[in-house]
């Protein structure tokens, strides 16, 4: 060809494509980011406000805690009275009080040793109901029972090695409890103790 049509060079010319399709691709990516992002963002806020998965938190804390054990003292470990020795001292004024002490005491199945007044250790210088004198071995057995019949005796112990207790009644001392309160604190003593939420 020839004249003002001929094709000079060696480059083609180029096909442009259309730009339409190029912004319906872009807007197709846009919207698809878009709703990612905002289902997304409307699952953050459900964890915010209700905490997450509560089922799964239940049940992985159910498993890590540890079951509680009744810390009561059972009533096996406790031992019954007439297997308690008990020595009567009395560290009052009152004349006869060890005596009377003791013969209730026996009433209620308590086996008596000695009876009679106080050494001069704790003659007059008992100024509580009285003191339980006894081995350490005695702290959570004969002197859990004995208390029972007496509130408010403090707990001592020495370096004897026999199981009997000494029963040294002090100023305060009036009577001891009476039966249905000694039976009473006696079972809430070997009732076990109710079982605590968990919280850990």
């Amino acid at each position: 060809m020839g004249g003002k049509y001929r094709i000079t060079g060696d480059a083609y010319p180029r096909m442009r494509r259309p730009r339409h399709r190029r912004r319906l691709v872009l807007a197709g990516i846009g919207a698809v980011v878009a709703l990612s992002l905002a289902g997304w963002g409307t699952l953050q806020l459900i964890d915010v406000f209700t905490g997450g998965d509560k089922s799964v938190g239940a049940a992985d804390h159910k498993r890590d805690c540890p079951t509680p054990k009744p810390s009561a003292v059972t009533a096996k470990a406790l031992p019954k009275p007439a297997a308690i020795k008990v020595n009567v001292y009395n560290a009052t004024t009152r004349s006869g009080l060890a005596k009377s002490a003791a013969e209730e005491l026996k009433k209620r199945g308590f086996a008596i040793g000695e009876v009679g007044n106080a050494t001069k250790a704790y003659d007059k210088k008992v100024p509580g109901t009285g003191v339980l004198l006894g081995a350490p071995t005695a702290t959570n057995g004969s002197f859990t029972v004995l208390g029972t019949q007496l509130a408010g005796t403090v707990q001592k112990t020495d370096t004897r090695k026999t199981g009997e207790v000494d029963l040294i009644l002090g100023a305060k001392f009036k009577a001891f409890s009476t039966p249905q309160e000694a039976t009473a604190a006696m079972a809430a003593l070997t009732k076990p103790a109710p079982a605590p939420s968990a919280s850990c």
